[in-house]
């Protein structure tokens, strides 16, 4: 069976994790965030960067930056994972879902100040499949409304909008290190902080509502509480995994790109016959090769091509179910405008395997059975 997802590993993770673990220092800050922090922020040129438990709880962090309140509403698309909307939600705002692109499956630029109210607080835009939203207009939209700009980047890490990093682009970005991304940790993220003003509130947060970040600096001779906050410190045996990783970011990076290109070269006699639509990648951005998809005539020939790989040993899925048809979306969102697309392209999208160390006689042989369903 070819997998949908191996988690990546370059084979220096366990060496990393002894380190860890030999410095007596396995919780949080320790060395090896520290250099996974240092990683990122010289990689994009953000200001500066904080590992996290997960993606889910940077954009939590980021919420709480923002100051989201109860009452409040922030515009996301429709089309993302849970995570998007719960980090608001738990705040008591509101989710306002808009209409995607067909052609990247982005949030609709287009869609997004017909939506804004006085209860707008800010703009949650998702780079999916790694590919870069429209951020000049969104960019534009937030300004000359005073709204915060939060990037879900979970997918984006080292894609680029117009030469810019994905993530530090808005006020926050927020990337995923799960166990199905580019780089893991298993469970892990990053919050992305483009204003130095951020910076120290963020620190006490992540600390449980404490300054021991300037303690540690030796800025302060005790640290105390002084502020609200929670445990967002992903221990450092689970950085050190991620750091090896990183260390061979460029080669992880190339291996997955030849798999995208391979994907596309190979299918796209598909696309110019009819059957199928390939991923789009608009002028100006640069992806990561995080995700290969291709679209069906409809929800009715995906389950199908699912069905038919995975006779052949093939595991291919589906993605996200729309949140505003969920029973959580419903109660905790609403959608503005017409779902011309989302519903209608989140059903015919169907996902290929694509993971580090992906062979390319796997690809090929994948090529040539969704081809076969097809010719």
């Amino acid at each position: 069976m070819i997998r949908f997802n191996v988690p990546p590993f370059t084979g220096k993770e366990m060496e990393y994790i002894k380190q860890a673990v030999e410095n007596q220092k396995i919780c949080g800050d320790g060395e090896f965030t520290k250099k996974c922090n240092e990683w990122i922020e010289e990689k994009t040129g953000t200001t500066k960067c904080l590992l996290t438990t997960s993606c889910t709880h940077a954009t939590e962090l980021a919420a709480l930056l923002a100051d989201i309140k109860e009452g409040d509403e922030v515009i996301m698309p429709s089309y993302t994972f849970v995570s998007t909307a719960d980090a608001f939600v738990l705040r008591g705002a509101t989710a306002v879902f808009v209409d995607v692109r067909p052609d990247t499956m982005n949030i609709d630029e287009t869609k997004i100040e017909a939506a804004i109210t006085e209860k707008t607080k800010a703009i949650a835009p998702v780079h999916y499949a790694g590919v870069s939203c429209e951020m000049d207009t969104i960019m534009d939209i937030a300004k000359r409304h005073n709204l915060v700009v939060i990037e879900d980047a979970a997918q984006g890490i080292l894609s680029t909008y117009k030469g810019k990093q994905l993530g530090t682009i808005g006020d926050f970005g927020c990337f995923s290190f799960h166990e199905t991304k580019n780089y893991s940790m298993g469970e892990g993220g990053a919050l992305l902080i483009k204003h130095e003003k951020d910076v120290e509130e963020a620190e006490i947060i992540r600390e449980k509502g404490t300054n021991r970040s300037k303690f540690f600096r030796g800025q302060i001779d005790k640290y105390t509480w002084v502020n609200y906050g929670s445990s967002y410190l992903p221990s450092d045996m689970n950085a050190a995994y991620l750091y090896a990783q990183l260390e061979m970011a460029e080669d992880i990076f190339d291996d997955r790109m030849n798999s995208w290109n391979q994907y596309y070269e190979s299918l796209k006699e598909l696309e110019e016959k009819g059957f199928v639509t390939l991923p789009v990648v608009p002028e100006g951005c640069t992806h990561n090769a995080h995700m290969f998809y291709l679209k069906t005539k409809d929800l009715e020939e995906r389950t199908a091509l699912i069905n038919f790989l995975k006779e052949k040993d093939i595991l291919a899925v589906f993605h996200y179910v729309p949140l505003h048809s969920a029973p959580a979306g419903l109660k905790y969102g609403r959608f503005h405008g017409e779902d011309v697309y989302t519903t209608k392209e989140s059903d015919r999208l169907v996902r290929l395997p694509l993971y580090y160390g992906l062979k390319p006689e796997e690809v090929a042989y994948i090529c040539e059975q969704v081809k076969a369903f097809y010719l």
